[in-house]
């Protein structure tokens, strides 16, 4: 099972640089888009809903920041939009797809610039709710694949210059140990299953690749598929926004 996962900075603009045309390559069974830029209704020609998927979306409440796409090859049982965190369903998006043991979730964490208390406390809170959600879900009988974009490097071997940005939001010591806490409660970060590099990033602040690289979009995964991982890419050949596709196998089936 392959999925895909790409954060758009505005899933028009990444159409006209080729997403669409790379992605009908891939034979993906799932598709994690996220940070649209737009609702689905101004999506309305064909390329954005490809035949052999069900696509399915969760927009921004003005159908102008935000927002995530989940395409699925088979039709799954159920779809769920938004985490049930009234303050922040609107601000970090969140759509899932169920099926019978295995669900698959694509979320756009929310973002802090540096400097910005407010934005960094909303996006503290919001890490914090999505921690307990994590905590309780991991004791159901299925298993989690969440795909994003994390706004946070887990740890020095993802942020090309740790001494630059060690205090920027995204790998603020806080964050880093959010992380660590996840991983200690039995989650994985499925890249790193298989990928050890330290020079692995799929998203450049500044727009160039080579240059101040990130590794923000992960897949993490619950423990029960830790052995399940396959293979793990950046693709970097071709650039579609300021971040990288990151193309994901699975040794398992829906």
């Amino acid at each position: 099972m392959r999925i895909i996962s790409f954060s758009a900075d505005g899933i028009r603009d990444a159409a006209k640089n080729g997403l669409y045309d790379w992605l009908s390559e891939q034979d993906a069974d799932f598709i994690c888009i996220q940070d649209l830029r737009c609702s689905e209704y101004d999506l309305q020609e064909d390329l954005y809903f490809p035949r052999e998927y069900n696509a399915y979306f969760f927009d921004d409440i003005n159908g102008k920041e935000n927002g995530v796409a989940i395409y699925c090859r088979k039709l799954p049982k159920a779809i769920m939009t938004g985490l049930g965190f009234t303050d922040f369903d609107m601000e970090g998006r969140y759509i899932q797809a169920d099926y019978e043991n295995l669900s698959v979730g694509c979320l756009l964490a929310p973002h802090a610039e540096p400097g910005n208390e407010e934005q960094l406390g909303r996006k503290r809170e919001f890490f914090n709710l999505l921690q307990h959600h994590l905590l309780k879900v991991r004791n159901k009988r299925r298993e989690f694949i969440i795909c994003g974009n994390w706004q946070i490097a887990h740890s020095a071997a993802d942020v090309q210059d740790t001494s630059a940005n060690s205090s920027r939001p995204g790998f603020l010591a806080e964050e880093r140990q959010w992380m660590d806490e996840i991983v200690e409660a039995g989650y994985v970060d499925a890249f790193r299953e298989v990928n050890s590099d330290r020079d692995e990033f799929s998203w450049w602040p500044d727009g160039t690749p080579g240059e101040n690289g990130w590794r923000t979009d992960f897949h993490l995964i619950s423990k029960g598929l830790k052995y399940s991982v396959d293979h793990g890419a950046i693709y970097k050949l071709k650039q579609f926004s300021s971040h990288a596709p990151i193309i994901m196998d699975y040794d398992i089936e829906v």
